[in-house]
């Protein structure tokens, strides 16, 4: 029998990296997509409960069943599996190919990861992927041999309970991918800036910029490393946060 496999993402149903990742999947499962009716980046782990979700059947994709969502990456998530899917659990959520990086510190705020991580809150084996290109009509044919072996893989060998698989791909270049890596995540930020700028009408607005930090430099066990020399990062990600050496610390306080 065939993996039954849920598709979703965060840049909206109609997105390419979203089209891509149904066409690797139907060769691999059973697939279902549902997926926001809009772009959702940096929704992070965002979920509606103060207004109603809309859920349509949409005809996008060829002979698949498909929902777009007006909710978050999470919302698609819920429902698909609360709803859409009633008793049927999927074998494997995939979340994606996201139009841009979600490694390091990024995958806090990525719809991507949320919608990956939701699934393993659920208990259901997942994968985030994403391609290190931002631009919407994003060439995504050299990662298609690689995003089916790695969830090909991820099917045959099961994934740890509890984990999603943060995957990134480096965007198209004239240098060959190298091969998939095994990361931790680097320990990177974002050093924000806002600009003030003022529109048509005279109002003051703010607008977010800034420039991605890694202090992680030179260590090569990371993801930033990987995707700067070319190879695909693999992070396994947990949704416990807990820190578990300073709860040793924080027992020796007064309190």
């Amino acid at each position: 029998m065939k993996p039954l496999i849920l598709v979703t993402n965060d840049d909206g149903i109609t997105s390419k990296g979203i089209r891509t990742l149904v066409e690797v999947m139907q060769t691999i499962g059973e697939v279902i997509v549902v997926a926001p009716n809009s772009p959702q980046s940096g929704m992070g782990h965002a979920i509606t409960i103060g207004e109603p979700l809309r859920l349509y059947s949409t005809h996008i994709f060829k002979e698949v069943v498909e929902y777009e969502c007006s909710g978050t990456p999470a919302d698609c998530v819920k429902l698909a599996k609360n709803y859409v899917l009633q008793d049927r659990k999927p074998d494997l959520v995939v979340s994606g190919i996201n139009h841009g990086s979600n490694s390091s510190i990024s995958v806090l705020y990525s719809g991507t990861m949320s919608a990956a991580i939701e699934a393993a809150i659920e208990g259901i084996p997942a994968i985030g992927f994403s391609l290190t290109d931002y631009r919407e009509d994003a060439d995504f044919d050299h990662a298609v041999p690689f995003v089916k072996s790695i969830t090909e893989e991820a099917l045959k060998n099961g994934i740890p309970n509890g984990i999603a698989l943060n995957v990134n791909i480096p965007g198209k270049s004239d240098l060959p991918i190298k091969g998939v890596k095994v990361c931790r995540q680097a320990h990177a930020k974002w050093q924000e800036k806002f600009d003030y700028r003022v529109d048509p009408t005279g109002r003051g607005y703010l607008w977010m910029a800034g420039d991605f930090v890694n202090f992680d430099t030179e260590k090569e066990d990371t993801d930033v490393w990987a995707l700067d020399n070319n190879y695909i990062s693999v992070v396994p990600c947990q949704y416990d946060l807990t820190a578990y050496e300073a709860v040793k610390q924080l027992s020796t306080w007064d309190l």
